[in-house]
């Protein structure tokens, strides 16, 4: 299955039509015409007979065909030799995309790793596919250099020590500079999070009025942002007051985990997590429910990891009966099986089928609720093998097979330092399956400092909001009075933090602010604005009115009459 996403059939019907350079215009900032290149969205995620054309009609590599360059393990040469492309004068902070088709030899399937070694640095792992053997898989990913290269090699190599042979077809690399891919992310933000409204002012006899004038407000926001809170929130009026005036949703970090809830077997507390649910009922600010399993067995609660067989199945189905009646309806969301690529406490005790149980009494339990996976180092990285792109995905769609009802796609995205092509392609893959994104637990590692950390962070929430398969961000910046797990965005006295600043700068961004107009001789006015919950005033002469509408996702222009 293939995914084009709008922006494809866009570049028809909008670029064609002048419409992209309108886009462009919106923001002052950016210049008045974009004749650099546009990001290309599309990815597969099936074996195919054969290859499909390049993106970017192949871009740097045009007509290039891979040598074959020596296998590298570390930074030794082996004698086993692997297809490569030479690259030629790499510029410093250019963002490259790049992707290839890969069909494999000697094993019915294979991790294959794309690595860039430069004259200073090698970059370990820039993509990933899990290639099988008689068919051709589409790999995508991206870098950015450190340092401007002359002369570099991009390789490809399977992830283990098999010697198999690879062979690479339509391969493209495409660059783009940092305006150019700001310039992209604004394209896609105002296409896919704003919409056009017309709103018309007439008497009440239906006459046209020319000159009214009109007030608008945007009063609430479509778009999921929100962060992790922990019961240091309840009673804190100031730290809550904070979170209410930036916030639309909202998970609980811990509280609501088997071990916070029952501690001790046969014993569950949900005080903690009722008052919570309060605060965010009362703001009505959505929630979702993490988690209700977690397959590590470090966060399982001491009494089960003792419980085996019956016992186990149990206090399973005993858990969900508790934590899902008492919440039915409540939480937007439910990680049910958190982090099971990486580990399998259940289904090691219960069981292969475990799993997909566990997300059909789930789902049972709480039609309405969006069903999620939750795993980390997806996005974040593609070095860690247990949990590639692929692999994401191949775990799905063995679930849906067995007839899982799951339609959520969560990304934990803790980041050290991100690579955002990387990301964007992995994205890309994975809206193949159709199913809604969200990242979940955003936060940037302490390890690089205070700075670095606002840094990393704007580039992940611009890619987030950017990307057009994405529907909600939440913040992992739970504060506590020593602090947060790994960023937090504000001091204990609530001063921001350098990150703090990222998050209030880019909330303004995303809102559409105080418009004030007047309408034309048709008794119109327009404008773009970003999909959410308005307010607007009229006045013309001695008469006044106010009304609201919503914008949600459309093709079309809202048309939005008002009578004087």
């Amino acid at each position: 299955m293939f995914y084009t996403h709008l922006c494809r059939s866009m570049k028809r019907s909008l670029i064609f039509g002048g419409l992209l350079a309108f886009f462009f215009l919106l923001s002052s900032s950016l210049a008045a015409s974009y004749d650099g290149p546009v990001y290309d969205f599309t990815a597969y995620t099936e074996c195919k007979a054969q290859p499909e054309e390049p993106l970017y009609q192949g871009g740097i590599l045009k007509n290039e065909p891979p040598v074959m360059g020596p296998r590298i393990i570390g930074e030794i040469a082996t004698g086993f030799y692997t297809p490569a492309f030479v690259l030629k004068n790499l510029s410093q902070g250019n963002i490259y995309s790049f992707s290839s088709w890969v069909r494999i030899q000697g094993a019915n399937s294979s991790l294959i790793k794309a690595s860039l070694k430069t004259e200073n640095k090698t970059y370990d792992c820039i993509g990933t596919v899990l290639a099988k053997s008689g068919c051709w898989s589409f790999l995508k990913g991206g870098f950015i250099l450190d340092s401007p290269s002359n002369l570099s090699l991009l390789l490809f190599q399977n992830s283990d020590d098999k010697d198999i042979n690879i062979a690479i077809a339509s391969a493209s690399l495409q660059s783009f500079t940092d305006q150019e891919w700001r310039n992209n992310q604004h394209y896609i933000i105002n296409a896919q999070r704003k919409r056009a409204v017309t709103i018309h002012v007439s008497d009440q006899q239906g006459n046209r009025l020319r000159g009214a004038a009109i007030t608008v407000d945007q009063v609430s926001k479509d778009f999921p942002f929100g962060s992790a809170i922990a019961s240091t929130i309840l009673g804190n009026v100031p730290y809550q007051n904070w979170f209410v005036e930036r916030f639309n949703a909202a998970v609980f970090e811990n509280e609501l985990k088997w071990y916070a809830t029952e501690p001790d077997q046969g014993k569950t507390n949900y005080t903690i997590p009722d008052q919570m649910l309060e605060f965010v009922r009362a703001h009505q600010i959505i929630a979702r429910g993490h988690n209700i399993f977690w397959e590590d067995p470090k966060y399982t609660p001491a009494w089960v990891r003792n419980l085996t067989g019956p016992e186990l199945q149990s206090a399973v189905n005993s858990r969900i009966q508790s934590l899902m009646s008492k919440y039915r309806e409540e939480f937007i969301h439910w990680d049910v099986s958190n982090e099971m690529l990486h580990f399998d406490f259940y289904e090691k005790r219960l069981g292969p089928d475990a799993t997909l149980n566990f997300y059909e009494t789930a789902h049972r339990s709480d039609p309405l609720a969006t069903l999620f996976m939750n795993e980390f180092n997806v996005v974040e990285t593609c070095s860690d093998t247990k949990s590639t792109v692929d692999t994401y995905i191949e775990r799905i769609r063995d679930l849906e097979k067995g007839g899982m009802y799951m339609d959520g796609i969560g990304l934990e995205s803790h980041f050290t330092i991100p690579n955002p092509p990387l990301m964007r392609a992995v994205l890309d893959k994975l809206a193949t399956l159709g199913l809604p994104i969200w990242l979940t637990e955003v936060d940037i590692s302490s390890s690089v400092g205070k700075e670095l950390q606002a840094t990393y962070l704007e580039q992940v929430l611009r890619e987030g909001f950017s990307h057009p398969s994405v529907n909600g961000i939440m913040l992992w910046t739970a504060l506590h009075p020593k602090g947060c797990y790994e960023m937090c965005l504000t001091d204990e006295n609530l001063n921001n933090l350098p990150a703090g600043d990222v998050v209030d700068n880019l909330l303004k961004e995303w809102q559409t602010r105080e418009i004030e107009g007047q309408t034309d001789e048709h008794g119109s006015y327009s404008f773009y604005g970003f999909l959410g919950e308005y307010k607007v005033n009229v006045s013309y002469g001695n008469r006044t009115a106010n009304s609201t509408f919503s914008l949600y996702r459309s093709d079309e222009t809202k048309h939005f009459s008002i009578q004087l």
